[in-house]
């Protein structure tokens, strides 16, 4: 804030356009299961392998996160 009174510069309001959005995108922590979106099958996930690189053990299908 150049001038302390929260407009930031150009006339911006504080925290507009700047650092938001930014997450955890594609990390979702060492715990949890894979499943398959088309039979429901559930894999636990095991660390360091993403559920999108494995394949569903019953029909093939690549898992997702659950």
């Amino acid at each position: 804030m150049p001038r302390g009174d929260g407009t930031g510069p150009m006339g911006q309001g504080s925290g507009m356009g700047r650092g938001m959005g930014r997450g955890r995108r594609g990390a979702a922590g060492p715990g949890g299961n894979c499943v398959c979106p088309g039979c429901g099958a559930k894999v636990t996930h095991q660390a360091g392998t993403p559920c999108a690189s494995m394949n569903c053990p019953k029909c093939g299908i690549r898992m997702v996160r659950e």
